[in-house]
């Protein structure tokens, strides 16, 4: 299945997410880069153009995996000194191992129960799993047509996705995994939270 535009490449999408999030676009990688201590191992899944990486890990001997649908940007990824994989989540192939294994503004790719997946990212981390998903979207606008076109553009290759967190139900589903829950707050003025679960 095609992508839509925003996929395509690295410029289009990070044009689109500094349109959402404004002047909260740089504080949402720094709030994830500040858990990670220099030197450590990161897996990233659903990585998009690894902006975390390239503008805010690179400089600090992490050893970053990045794992994308999207064969160009793990491409940019490899040829920017990290390394990249084209992965499917929604395969049951185990998750390479990492100190933190993270997953950011993708979870919702995985409702109706994104379970299994954070079961496999558990399995993976040594130290941490750090998820920040958006709890406020415009693909859940009350406006039909807004809430359309938003699935539409954020199709990574899979389908237009229909559902999206909202505060309310991202801590439902992470009330179940309470004894690893270490850490959650709101990050990126509002737009996303942001859980760190011991592994």
């Amino acid at each position: 299945m095609r992508a839509s535009v925003i996929y395509h490449n690295r410029t289009t999408y990070e044009l689109l997410m500094r349109g959402l999030y404004g002047r909260h676009y740089g504080a949402r990688y720094r709030a994830i880069a500040d858990l990670i201590p220099d030197g450590a191992s990161v897996v990233d899944l659903c990585c998009g153009p690894a902006t975390l990486y390239t503008g805010y890990l690179r400089e600090r001997g992490v050893e970053y995996t990045g794992l994308d649908l999207n064969a160009g940007f793990v491409a940019r990824l490899n040829a920017s000194g990290g390394t990249g994989a084209v992965w499917n989540m929604h395969s049951d192939e185990p998750l390479p191992t990492a100190d933190y294994v993270l997953m950011q503004a993708s979870l919702y790719h995985f409702l109706p129960d994104p379970a299994p997946v954070l079961n496999r990212m558990l399995a993976a981390a040594r130290k941490q799993v750090i998820i920040a998903e958006p709890v406020r979207n415009l693909a859940s606008s009350d406006n039909k047509v807004l809430a359309a076109v938003a699935r539409r553009f954020t199709d990574a290759g899979e389908g237009a996705e229909e559902h999206r967190f909202t505060e309310t139900s991202l801590d439902a589903f992470l009330d179940r995994y309470a004894d690893r829950v270490e850490q959650r707050s709101l990050i990126a003025g509002g737009r996303e939270k942001l859980y760190v679960l011991s592994a």
